[in-house]
């Protein structure tokens, strides 16, 4: 009987779904965000001839050597006192998936986190003249309009300053961010860790301070690593693997601009984790598969723990399945009494049939 169930399943999905995209998102998976991933990595210095900016002190460019360019490319600084070597692990791991990491050491180890922002786009100055570097391996193998940052504890602090000052950033990647009473008004999707009994940089103090005073027009996710100390997110390895995980989906996602990603997050990383002791999250990305002719229905909130609005200007009947093709309720919605209650339902993923389109609902 399961079986069944999941062959109509299957059907259900499969046929609002177009060829196209199915073999454009075939083997973007939980299984492929590896560590480390399908390409060969290489490395570039100083004594390679990449550029000595200014506002750093030395760096190491990490770039796959057999994926197909043009890459994205992300910088990362390294937190207080510490040296690159502290966040070393997320260069191959990136270049490995096909994205360039610059990791840069500070002028001074006790820089604070606007200086280490300087830092960051002044590595990402040294990849744009590394894309027009003739002797480069990188030359003309870079978009140099999809750059990204990150950086660790004060350096995560520094990550966010920077997309404040440069508006053209595509994401932000926060480790276990330090950064007292921020200033964060900045639209670049922006992804923050945070470990659950950091001593150092106390999620309340810090990383739920940075996600509040991120603008909610703006893409932004924060997990905090449960029982996570401040050095949790150093390398993708963190939470058993799910920090590098949903790092490399949110910048595929929003750097890449790979929409097959959306649902690694919204119906898998991000539902129920039994790595996280907190997740806030409020962005929103393009789910693949519904039918050009539809027309969109908006729904909130999703995930939910208990009802979802859906806005409508007609009368609709619905019906809901769970992940096995079940059929669960139906009903109808009015413009007056537009809410579906999924309180009564286990966590998991269910699809909404309803006026010709499939809503992807995950209740948590």
């Amino acid at each position: 009987m399961k079986k069944i169930y999941l062959v109509a399943l299957i059907f259900f999905i499969t046929s609002f779904l177009s060829n196209e995209v199915t073999a454009q998102c075939e083997g973007v998976t939980i299984e492929s965000l590896t560590n480390p991933g399908p390409y060969e990595v290489a490395t570039l210095t100083e004594a390679d001839g990449i550029r000595n900016g200014p506002d750093y002190l030395g760096a190491t460019i990490y770039y796959p050597t057999n994926a197909t360019p043009p890459y994205t490319s992300i910088a990362i600084v390294p937190g207080f006192t510490a040296l690159p070597s502290s966040v070393q692990e997320w260069g191959p791991f990136y270049a490995s998936h096909g994205i360039v990491a610059i990791i840069i050491g500070t002028n001074s180890i006790f820089d604070f986190p606007e200086a280490r922002a300087l830092a960051l786009l002044d590595a990402l100055e040294t990849m744009r003249q590394e894309n027009f570097r003739n002797s480069s391996p990188l030359e003309n193998n870079l978009d140099i309009d999809k750059f990204a940052v990150s950086g660790w504890s004060m350096g995560g602090g520094g990550a966010q300053r920077a997309a404040v000052l440069d508006n053209t950033l595509k994401g932000v990647v926060a480790l276990c961010p330090w950064l007292p009473n921020p200033s964060l008004n900045h639209e670049s999707p922006v992804l923050i860790f945070s470990g659950q009994n950091d001593p150092t940089a106390p999620p309340a103090q810090h990383a739920d301070l940075h996600y509040n005073a991120t603008p909610n027009t703006t893409d932004k996710l924060l997990f905090e690593v449960a029982n996570g100390n401040h050095s949790v997110a150093n390398t993708p390895n963190g939470g058993n693997g799910v920090v590098g995980q949903i790092a490399l989906s949110w910048l595929k996602l929003y750097v890449d601009e790979d929409d097959c990603y959306c649902p690694l997050l919204t119906d898998s990383l991000l539902v129920d984790p039994p790595a996280a002791s907190k997740v806030l999250s409020s962005f929103e990305c393009e789910l693949l598969g519904l039918p050009e002719n539809s027309v969109a229905l908006t729904f909130y909130p999703n995930p939910t723990k208990n009802t979802v609005n859906v806005n409508i200007q007609t009368n609709a009947q619905y019906t809901i399945y769970n992940a096995l093709g079940q059929q669960l309720l139906t009903g109808q919605l009015t413009q007056s009494e537009n809410q579906i209650d999924f309180s009564n339902f286990v966590k998991g993923i269910y699809y909404v049939r309803m006026e010709n389109e499939t809503l992807k609902i995950i209740r948590n």
